[in-house]
């Protein structure tokens, strides 16, 4: 399997480089063994069990049902190598990899009633990460002529959220801060609370012990505020595609801008053209459609 033990989250802001991270085997096996447990529970796949002989072999393939982009293969393959299943897994496909309809993703070979056990684990996590993956790299596309960068947000399903960053980058994508741990974000809550945008970022300044520091505003004057305060990174908040470009105007440059609210394939790109860096786009993980993929399986 290509897992390494590497963490997934390291604490940084907008990671947008090539390069895939791998998910380390300890996060892989976790999220397999639950999901296992949750479908098995103590008595494992009674319909098999009691259809299938246990001497059963198959052959199967996973295959593709439409366009998109694959992600989460190295989950796939955890399900069904788990608990020493005896099934042999050969991928024909790598994550980040477009996908057409008919393509194979994967061949799965060895005893049928393991390899049943596991295909609705195998596929959920590969049609999910797989629809996240797909939709970033249609956000991505549609900017490619822009400097903005599609990235994620933490509207993330609990338990998930470094495997669906994942399928971000696997798309194309940035990764926005995994956590509240790795990143000050001030949000309008905090403005209120704090006493106002200048304060909070003066006590942000002053506590923030080297973490990036990110501040949302709603307004122009706000933003200006913002930047007299010294904030270097700024996201913009439900703003049109002409006040977007206001800002880029009124900043020269000073901070980096994130924009977000209201983010689809249809307005993406008029946010984009307005010249900011990033476009944060919750939907990623909240509401990205699952890829078809299926399981086609052959006794031998």
């Amino acid at each position: 399997m290509r897992l390494r033990r590497k963490p997934a989250n390291k604490p940084i802001m907008h990671s947008a480089t090539d390069e895939l991270p791998i998910l380390p085997a300890d996060l892989v096996e976790g999220l397999i063994a639950a999901a296992l447990a949750e479908d098995w529970q103590t008595r494992g796949d009674v319909t098999s069990q009691a259809v299938i002989p246990d001497t059963a072999q198959a052959h199967a393939v996973i295959r593709a049902r439409e366009n998109g982009v694959l992600a989460g293969l190295d989950l796939a393959k955890a399900a069904f190598l788990a608990h020493a299943s005896g099934l042999k897994v050969t991928p024909h496909k790598t994550d980040s990899e477009a996908l057409s309809p008919g393509d194979d993703v994967a061949t799965i070979e060895g005893p049928a009633r393991a390899l049943l056990a596991a295909e609705r684990v195998a596929l959920n996590y590969l049609g999910h990460l797989s629809g996240i993956a797909s939709m970033t790299a249609r956000l991505v596309a549609r900017v490619a002529h822009t400097q903005a960068k599609i990235c994620d947000t933490r509207k993330t399903t609990p338990g998930l959220r470094a495997v669906e960053k994942y399928a971000v980058r696997a798309g194309g994508g940035a990764n926005h801060r995994f956590g509240l741990y790795d990143a000050l974000l001030i949000k309008d809550n905090h403005i209120a609370v704090a006493g106002g945008i200048t304060a909070a970022l003066d006590a942000a300044h002053a506590k923030a012990d080297g973490l990036p520091i990110e501040i949302e505003v709603d307004t122009l004057d706000q933003f200006e505020e913002a930047l007299a305060a010294g904030a270097k990174i700024v996201l913009l908040d439900n703003m049109t595609p002409a006040t977007l470009s206001e800002a880029v105007a009124i900043n020269q440059g000073r901070a980096v801008l994130e924009a977000s609210g209201r983010v689809s394939e249809d307005t993406v790109v008029g946010i984009a053209e307005s010249g900011v860096d990033y476009i944060s786009v919750g939907a990623l993980t909240h509401s990205a459609l699952t890829l078809d993929l299926g399981l086609d399986i052959d006794i031998s």
